[in-house]
């Protein structure tokens, strides 16, 4: 998912993409465990996904709190 269009989304929506994309990493996780190796480049973009959200989520917090 790109950074724009993470930046569109509104702070309850940005919450729920974490949540859904931190799941998805347990189960990779678990699966390559197992010995599927075959999302280990889904593992990847997700990992990249969830560091764009959570630069979001921060960037609009230090933004909330120059505002103060």
């Amino acid at each position: 998912m790109k950074a724009e269009k993470i930046r569109e989304l509104d702070d309850n929506e940005l919450a729920v993409q974490e949540r859904e994309i931190r799941e998805q990493l347990f189960r990779l996780r678990f699966q390559m465990g197992m010995g599927q190796m075959d999302g280990l480049k889904k593992y990847r973009t997700l990992r990249k996904d969830l560091a764009r959200v959570l630069t979001v989520r921060r960037e609009r917090q230090l933004a909330a709190k120059g505002k103060e």
